[in-house]
């Protein structure tokens, strides 16, 4: 993580409609971390809305996400981010040094049902609890 003494960290999650993957993860990060996190997310390519399987499995979960609505990536945010965790976005995700970047290799839930999101929901939540543990040792990261 660069040093941002007395900063807290940020983190950016993208995928190309941000309306799925990245959602769900920064709507965990936001739900584990609570104000120990700055969390963004968007995509290279925005959705109009959420997917709705996408919210129901994370209501599921007790994460509201009805009222979000798929951003679009920015240089602003990339920059703004210590860490950057893209989901099949591809070359489209702008790249600065200094940053942190991960590639999540995760099933898109685009056009899926909610018995399909389920299990792409729990990969994610288990990824963003490991996220989690290595931003609270950076050391690990």
């Amino acid at each position: 993580m660069p040093d941002r003494p007395h900063a807290k960290p940020s983190v950016l999650f993208v995928c190309v409609h941000n309306a799925g993957r990245s959602q769900m993860a920064a709507a965990f990060l936001t739900h584990l971390a609570g104000d120990g996190v700055e969390v963004r997310s968007a995509g290279s390519a925005p959705a109009e809305r959420l997917n709705p399987a996408v919210v129901e499995a994370m209501a599921e979960k007790g994460i509201d996400l009805t009222g979000l609505a798929p951003k679009l990536l920015t240089p602003e945010a990339v920059r703004a981010s210590d860490y950057v965790i893209t989901m099949g976005c591809g070359d489209t995700c702008p790249v600065f040094p200094g940053k942190t970047y991960l590639d999540w290799r995760l099933d898109d839930p685009a056009g899926q049902g909610l018995d399909s999101v389920r299990p792409i929901r729990d990969a994610i939540e288990r990824r963003v609890r490991e996220l989690l543990t290595a931003i609270a040792r950076p050391d690990r990261a």
